[in-house]
Protein backbone atom coordinates (compact mmCIF):
# COMPACT_ATOMS: atom_id res chain seq x y z
CA UNK A 1 0.00 0.00 0.00
CA UNK A 2 1.16 3.74 -1.08
CA UNK A 3 2.06 5.61 2.37
CA UNK A 4 0.42 9.08 1.62
CA UNK A 5 2.99 12.14 3.21
CA UNK A 6 0.62 14.52 2.35
CA UNK A 7 -3.27 12.95 2.41
CA UNK A 8 -5.26 16.34 1.69
CA UNK A 9 -3.18 16.44 -1.71
CA UNK A 10 -4.75 17.48 -4.53
CA UNK A 11 -4.09 14.40 -6.80
CA UNK A 12 -4.99 12.04 -3.95
CA UNK A 13 -8.31 13.76 -3.33
CA UNK A 14 -8.84 14.01 -7.06
CA UNK A 15 -7.66 10.03 -7.55
CA UNK A 16 -10.18 9.50 -5.14
CA UNK A 17 -12.95 10.94 -6.62
CA UNK A 18 -11.98 9.33 -10.06
CA UNK A 19 -12.00 5.76 -8.15
CA UNK A 20 -14.91 6.42 -6.38
CA UNK A 21 -17.28 6.97 -9.85
CA UNK A 22 -15.36 4.44 -11.54
CA UNK A 23 -18.15 1.84 -12.04
CA UNK A 24 -20.87 4.85 -13.13
CA UNK A 25 -18.33 6.19 -15.23
CA UNK A 26 -17.76 2.87 -17.17
CA UNK A 27 -21.48 2.55 -17.69
CA UNK A 28 -21.39 5.97 -19.20
CA UNK A 29 -18.80 4.91 -21.46
CA UNK A 30 -21.18 1.89 -22.77
CA UNK A 31 -23.81 4.36 -23.41
CA UNK A 32 -21.61 7.47 -24.93
CA UNK A 33 -20.00 4.69 -27.06
CA UNK A 34 -23.70 3.03 -28.64
CA UNK A 35 -24.94 6.79 -28.97
CA UNK A 36 -21.75 7.59 -31.17
CA UNK A 37 -22.24 4.22 -33.08
CA UNK A 38 -25.82 5.52 -33.76
CA UNK A 39 -24.68 8.95 -34.83
CA UNK A 40 -21.85 7.53 -36.84
CA UNK A 41 -23.07 4.34 -38.90
CA UNK A 42 -27.14 4.22 -38.30
CA UNK A 43 -28.58 7.80 -37.98
CA UNK A 44 -31.65 6.64 -39.64
CA UNK A 45 -31.72 3.86 -36.45
CA UNK A 46 -32.83 1.07 -38.65
CA UNK A 47 -32.94 -2.06 -37.26
CA UNK A 48 -30.43 -4.60 -38.56
CA UNK A 49 -28.44 -7.62 -36.62
CA UNK A 50 -25.51 -5.43 -35.43
CA UNK A 51 -27.43 -2.37 -34.24
CA UNK A 52 -29.92 -4.92 -32.39
CA UNK A 53 -27.09 -6.24 -30.65
CA UNK A 54 -25.63 -3.15 -29.69
CA UNK A 55 -28.66 -1.68 -28.72
CA UNK A 56 -29.35 -5.03 -26.78
CA UNK A 57 -26.09 -6.07 -24.86
CA UNK A 58 -25.89 -5.60 -21.50
CA UNK A 59 -23.30 -8.33 -20.60
CA UNK A 60 -20.11 -7.60 -21.90
CA UNK A 61 -16.59 -7.71 -20.10
CA UNK A 62 -15.08 -4.74 -18.96
CA UNK A 63 -11.71 -5.12 -18.04
CA UNK A 64 -10.59 -3.82 -20.91
CA UNK A 65 -12.88 -0.63 -20.85
CA UNK A 66 -11.28 -0.03 -17.13
CA UNK A 67 -7.78 0.35 -18.63
CA UNK A 68 -9.33 2.83 -21.16
CA UNK A 69 -10.94 4.58 -18.08
CA UNK A 70 -7.72 4.94 -15.90
CA UNK A 71 -5.84 6.31 -18.76
CA UNK A 72 -8.42 8.63 -19.21
CA UNK A 73 -8.11 9.33 -15.51
CA UNK A 74 -4.18 9.53 -15.54
CA UNK A 75 -4.47 11.60 -18.46
CA UNK A 76 -7.27 14.08 -16.75
CA UNK A 77 -4.48 14.08 -13.63
CA UNK A 78 -1.46 14.75 -16.28
CA UNK A 79 -3.57 17.87 -17.36
CA UNK A 80 -4.37 19.42 -14.29
CA UNK A 81 -1.56 18.82 -11.74
CA UNK A 82 -1.37 21.32 -10.33
CA UNK A 83 -1.45 20.40 -6.65
CA UNK A 84 -2.61 23.76 -5.04
CA UNK A 85 -5.96 23.46 -3.59
CA UNK A 86 -8.70 26.42 -3.97
CA UNK A 87 -10.81 27.81 -1.81
CA UNK A 88 -14.47 26.66 -1.87
CA UNK A 89 -17.27 28.95 -0.88
CA UNK A 90 -20.59 27.07 -2.21
CA UNK A 91 -20.07 24.12 0.94
CA UNK A 92 -18.96 21.42 -1.19
CA UNK A 93 -15.72 19.29 0.02
CA UNK A 94 -12.94 19.28 -2.42
CA UNK A 95 -13.38 15.66 -3.00
CA UNK A 96 -17.50 16.72 -4.22
CA UNK A 97 -15.89 19.69 -6.35
CA UNK A 98 -13.74 16.86 -8.32
CA UNK A 99 -16.05 14.54 -9.01
CA UNK A 100 -18.12 16.81 -10.63
CA UNK A 101 -15.07 18.39 -12.53
CA UNK A 102 -14.29 14.97 -13.74
CA UNK A 103 -17.88 13.63 -14.66
CA UNK A 104 -18.16 17.35 -16.63
CA UNK A 105 -14.93 16.83 -18.45
CA UNK A 106 -15.11 12.84 -19.15
CA UNK A 107 -18.46 13.60 -20.71
CA UNK A 108 -17.09 15.83 -22.98
CA UNK A 109 -13.97 13.76 -23.79
CA UNK A 110 -16.39 10.56 -24.39
CA UNK A 111 -18.37 13.00 -26.80
CA UNK A 112 -14.97 14.18 -28.41
CA UNK A 113 -13.47 10.52 -28.76
CA UNK A 114 -16.93 9.30 -30.05
CA UNK A 115 -17.25 11.27 -33.40
CA UNK A 116 -13.74 9.50 -34.67
CA UNK A 117 -14.65 5.98 -36.11
CA UNK A 118 -11.53 4.34 -34.69
CA UNK A 119 -12.68 4.93 -31.01
CA UNK A 120 -15.80 3.47 -31.90
CA UNK A 121 -15.02 0.32 -33.19
CA UNK A 122 -12.25 -0.66 -30.68
CA UNK A 123 -14.52 0.00 -28.44
CA UNK A 124 -17.04 -2.13 -29.41
CA UNK A 125 -14.56 -4.64 -30.42
CA UNK A 126 -13.47 -5.20 -26.65
CA UNK A 127 -17.14 -4.83 -25.07
CA UNK A 128 -20.37 -5.13 -26.77
CA UNK A 129 -18.99 -6.93 -29.92
CA UNK A 130 -16.12 -9.02 -27.81
CA UNK A 131 -15.90 -12.66 -29.57
CA UNK A 132 -12.31 -13.41 -28.48
CA UNK A 133 -9.68 -12.26 -26.15
CA UNK A 134 -6.57 -11.83 -29.27
CA UNK A 135 -9.18 -9.52 -30.72
CA UNK A 136 -10.50 -7.56 -27.36
CA UNK A 137 -6.63 -7.33 -26.92
CA UNK A 138 -5.58 -5.84 -30.39
CA UNK A 139 -8.68 -3.47 -29.92
CA UNK A 140 -7.16 -2.57 -26.59
CA UNK A 141 -4.00 -1.98 -27.76
CA UNK A 142 -5.30 0.49 -30.85
CA UNK A 143 -7.67 2.61 -28.64
CA UNK A 144 -4.53 3.10 -26.49
CA UNK A 145 -2.47 4.21 -29.10
CA UNK A 146 -5.54 6.12 -30.37
CA UNK A 147 -6.43 7.91 -27.05
CA UNK A 148 -2.41 8.73 -26.78
CA UNK A 149 -2.59 10.26 -29.96
CA UNK A 150 -5.62 12.15 -29.73
CA UNK A 151 -4.98 13.90 -26.68
CA UNK A 152 -0.94 14.04 -27.70
CA UNK A 153 0.73 12.44 -24.97
CA UNK A 154 3.74 10.09 -25.37
CA UNK A 155 4.26 7.62 -22.56
CA UNK A 156 7.49 6.48 -21.88
CA UNK A 157 8.85 3.68 -20.07
CA UNK A 158 12.10 3.64 -18.39
CA UNK A 159 13.14 1.67 -15.29
CA UNK A 160 9.88 0.46 -14.12
CA UNK A 161 8.38 4.45 -14.49
CA UNK A 162 5.58 5.93 -16.47
CA UNK A 163 5.87 9.45 -17.37
CA UNK A 164 3.94 11.42 -19.77
CA UNK A 165 4.93 13.76 -21.75
CA UNK A 166 3.34 15.65 -24.61
CA UNK A 167 4.73 15.23 -28.50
Amino acid sequence: MIQKLFPLDKNYILRQAQSLLEERMLEMMVFELKRSYTQLYNPLMLMDEVFGKILDTYDYPTDRLRVIYRQLCGIYRYQHKNNQLELLFDGRTHLEKFQDDWVTQFSAWLRELGQHEQYVKTMLRMTILYDTDSRAEWAENHCKFFVNQYFDLKIIKRKGELRLKSA
